[in-house]
């Protein structure tokens, strides 16, 4: 029998992992009890697979788009799947329900994932009898284009549940990245929120505007982010490597760290100032196109890095005088 998934929830991100799955060669049923919502999925999916075709992440969009079946039942969606899916709003009391559900209706050799973003596995699945094959396997959005997964377990979860997660997401393309334990936001959302963290204080303290910081990170760390970590940046940024920049610039970075700051810049008060600088919000419309340019982008970006997948890595230089 074909592997076989199922998304449990048709929003953007149900939809994005139903077309990492099918374009993998797996047959996948994509479920949700909102009819327009399974309707929205279905005009969606189908032009995407095309330009990821096009693009060279998908062999053949058509076959693709065959494998992938709408259901509007919970149970015809998940019978017989090896692999299931939850990609609910974040809201614990919604998980809790649904894994309790999946876990009296599912086989017991199912892997019950959820794309949550910042709730521990723990929280939802502790009295559950089959918690030993629960975890997160949290994306980045859009993950039909953003390929690194974050797998995270409980303290139930059984090692064989991760390897089996961590060896279904590198066979489907993916990248899989474990989090050896649990940790709210899990990392890349804890990364995130400390450069948005002090995005904001900077922004918030007059030092920068909203539109100048975007900048800095597109037009300069971002673009070496796309091909290398921070470990591997600082590793290039250092004559002696990582041990030669820690010893350069630890000062500056514990002074750093000692003015962390303060949770205010999070308020409400100081969002508005934000929004205020960033102009008007965006209609309906135009966040719809910008989104639409945004996965171009992506797709531009992963087909290039697909084209240099083998190639070595640069070369240690010596020329480097900045800490950045």
């Amino acid at each position: 029998m074909k592997n076989s998934a199922a998304m449990i929830g048709a929003g953007l991100i149900g939809r994005a992992w139903a077309m990492v799955f099918a374009r993998s060669g797996w047959n996948v049923r994509l479920y949700d009890s909102n009819p327009a919502q399974l309707a929205d999925a279905r005009a969606y999916i189908g032009p995407s697979l095309d330009e990821q075709q096009a693009a060279g992440i998908c062999d053949d969009a058509k076959a693709a788009l065959a494998r992938i079946n709408y259901m509007s039942s919970l149970d015809d969606a998940v019978a017989g799947t090896q692999w299931i899916h939850e990609h609910l709003p974040e809201t614990l009391e919604l998980k809790r329900a649904m894994f309790a559900e999946l876990d009296r209706t599912t086989a017991r050799d199912a892997i019950l994932a959820s794309s949550t973003s910042a709730i521990r596995a723990s929280k939802f699945t502790e009295d559950l009898a089959g918690r030993a094959r629960c975890l997160v396997a949290h994306p980045v959005n859009p993950p039909h284009l953003v390929p690194v997964v974050e797998i995270c377990g409980a303290p139930w979860t059984a090692p064989e549940t991760i390897e089996r997660a961590r060896t279904i997401m590198s066979e489907i393309g993916q990248t899989p990245v474990i989090v050896r334990r649990e940790i709210d936001g899990f990392i890349l959302n804890r990364l995130q929120g400390a450069l948005l963290t002090e995005a904001m204080r900077l922004v918030q303290e007059g030092y920068v505007s909203p539109d100048d910081l975007d900048k800095t990170i597109k037009d300069g760390l971002g673009l070496r982010w796309a091909f290398m970590g921070p470990f591997e940046t600082i590793e290039l940024n250092a004559p002696g490597g990582v041990a030669d920049y820690c010893a350069r610039y630890s000062d500056f970075y514990r002074r750093l760290a000692a003015a962390s700051p303060r949770p205010d810049v999070w308020d409400a008060g100081n969002a508005a100032r934000v929004v205020a600088a960033l102009g008007a919000t965006l209609s309906a419309s135009e966040r719809a196109r910008r989104t639409r340019q945004r996965d171009r982008l992506l797709l531009a970006l992963r087909r290039h890095r697909v084209s240099l997948h083998d190639n070595p890595k640069h070369e240690k230089t010596d020329d480097v005088d900045a800490a950045g």
